[in-house]
């Protein structure tokens, strides 16, 4: 009986409920017949807007959107916050790209350092009037210096005249404190070059008085018959003659006995000092233990760089201010418009803009660099896009101690005499400025069994970066390699004549033709090779059209002529 009653309450509570659903349904539907103009309205205002954002968002980017599963293939490179498109740079070097030794000069092998004198060479006991004494004052930072310390040497021999050591620049940009012998071996650079000048520490009495030297100065480029005719009626009245601001103040055209002798006095008779010298091996062996072969990268970044050269390099108010600030150091410093200097190749590449250079030449991101600079204006924000694409990136702080940099880290000079040395002894040398540092490695390197040393075409490569986000990687490589050809150190790369002598002391270079002619002819690939061979034809071929391609699209860029600007102050910060 309660079981019926159960069944019989359930029924009804049943038959309450749709009733009630009925009358509730029957009221929502009167309610919503009365909201549904509002509904449709804002709807269609929503659409509207969808509509309108669609239109304004950019495309998607397919690279970007797959970054992630390309993670451990690719680095994301984003040189233009404006663009929203990713740059993919392998992380790996591509082999099939890479068609060179990365790290030797073809045919280097066939080219070495002659800087001997010939028979007919007077020597200095034949040639030096005693009454006539020659100094110089150096001018500019270490390597500038150095080109005016070779040059005395050569137009004390054209004087006849003793040669008083040089006094180095204690009062430029850097104020570094340091005498000749504290930076170079003095005793060695008398005795080395005894045979061809008279070199004597100080300026001796002459007839029983102290003489004051007369202050002049020679015009820049001076030759030989230029400094025979304006000195030595000078000398001869007045005895000892102090040349100011001595940089660039001899020509690079002269007679080949005395631009050996100039090669002599640079390459062999300027040694460091010991101390300079053992801690540059230091270094040196220290970058060797971590890798067979490393890069040393004068980056050259620093803020009296930037400065000095008038570019800009996007960081707004702060960048501006700041380094205009220490433009005015300079009075006679004119303004300049960095889009101008940019596209004249006048900048110096930014870190990251150095790093995709160096891996679009096919050096891979497992190469070990040792970055020769000061303080790179931005610090480590700066550097961050060259570590993402060259992690072992190594310095002077990094590799050493600083009780062991102490002995030379006030002294601007010697720090900068131990990152010569490491760019010396480095397999493959970049620049990032033609400065007197770069001027001075690139001949030193040629001279010296043609090691490789890389100077960006900053000209052509301001436009390819500017662009690279509208490209694939493989076509930046390409055009990279085609912009760079003249620029990689190569033996014969620069016309005898053509640029500074320190640069490319053509006179000391020989060649060695005989052996050079045998390997070409050993080197000749056989024409039934096998199927290998053919393979890489074709594959040469197929560059060699890539490369046509290029120079036709190379040719739209127009280099632009440039007015003299005051090369005094270009040299005193190009080091």
């Amino acid at each position: 009986m309660k079981k019926k009653t159960h069944h019989h309450n359930n029924a009804v509570y049943i038959g309450i409920g749709i009733f009630q659903g009925v009358i509730l349904c029957h009221r929502r539907r009167l309610h919503l017949h009365h909201l549904l103009p509002f509904i449709s309205a804002v709807a269609g205002c929503i659409l509207f807007l969808f509509a309108v954002l669609s239109f304004l968002s950019p495309p998607i980017n397919h690279d970007q959107f797959h970054s992630h599963h390309k993670s451990d293939q690719y680095i994301e490179v984003r040189s233009n916050a404006r663009k929203p498109t990713a740059f993919l740079v392998p992380h790996s070097r591509t082999q099939e790209l890479v068609r060179r030794n990365l790290w030797q000069s073809s045919h280097s092998q066939f080219y070495y350092g002659c800087s001997e004198k010939n028979q007919n060479f007077l020597e200095a006991n034949a040639k030096t009037n005693p009454h006539r004494f020659l100094l110089i004052a150096t001018s500019g930072g270490l390597n500038q210096q150095r080109t005016g310390i070779t040059d005395a040497v050569v137009a004390a021999y054209i004087l006849n005249a003793t040669l008083v050591v040089p006094k180095l620049d204690q009062k430029s940009y850097w104020k570094d404190q340091s005498n000749f012998s504290e930076i170079f071996d003095v005793d060695w650079f008398i005795s080395y070059l005894s045979k061809e000048v008279k070199i004597v520490k100080e300026l001796p009495a002459i007839n029983g008085r102290v003489v004051h030297p007369h202050r002049t100065r020679v015009p820049r480029k001076c030759n030989q018959g230029c400094y025979q005719s304006r000195m030595v009626p000078l000398l001869d009245k007045k005895k000892a003659v102090m040349l100011t601001k001595f940089d660039y103040r001899l020509s690079n055209r002269l007679a080949t006995d005395l631009q050996k002798l100039r090669c002599r006095a640079n390459y062999h008779a300027l040694k460091f000092t010991d101390p300079i010298v053992e801690m540059g091996k230091t270094l040196v062996g220290r970058m060797r233990k971590k890798s067979k072969h490393f890069i040393a990268l004068h980056l050259r970044f620093e803020s009296d760089m930037l400065a000095f050269s008038g570019c800009y390099y996007g960081g707004g108010d702060k960048e501006r201010q700041e380094l205009q600030q220490i433009r005015r150091r300079w009075k006679t410093l004119h303004k300049r418009n960095p889009d101008r200097e940019r596209r004249q190749g006048r900048c110096p590449l930014t870190p990251e803009e150095v790093g995709l250079m160096l891996r679009a030449l096919g050096y891979g991101r497992d190469v070990h660099i040792y970055v020769a600079s000061g303080e790179v204006y931005g610090g480590e924000d700066t550097l961050a896009p060259l570590k993402a694409l060259f992690p072992n990136i190594h310095s002077k702080d990094t590799i050493t101690t600083k009780e062991e940099l102490a002995p030379f880290s006030s002294y601007s000079s010697r720090m900068a005499a131990l990152d010569f040395i490491v760019c010396d002894e480095s397999d493959v040398f970049v620049t990032n400025n033609n400065g007197n540092m770069a001027k001075m490695l690139a001949g030193r390197r040629r001279y010296f069994g043609h090691k490789p040393t890389i100077r960006p075409n900053a000209k052509k490569l301001w436009r390819l970066f500017q662009d690279h986000d509208n490209m694939t990687w493989e076509e930046f490589v390409n055009t990279t390699r085609f912009y760079q050809i003249g620029f990689m150190g190569q033996p014969n790369e620069v016309k005898p004549g053509r640029g500074e002598f320190h640069e490319n002391p053509v006179a000391c270079i020989c060649e060695d033709k005989e052996s050079k002619s045998k390997s070409m002819i050993l080197s000749k690939p056989d024409l039934e090779s096998n199927d290998e061979t053919d393979s890489s034809y074709e594959e040469d071929v197929e560059n060699e059209n890539k490369t046509r391609a290029i120079q036709r699209l190379a040719t739209k860029d127009s280099s632009l002529i440039t007015n003299p600007e005051n090369h005094e102050f270009e040299e005193i910060f190009s080091d």
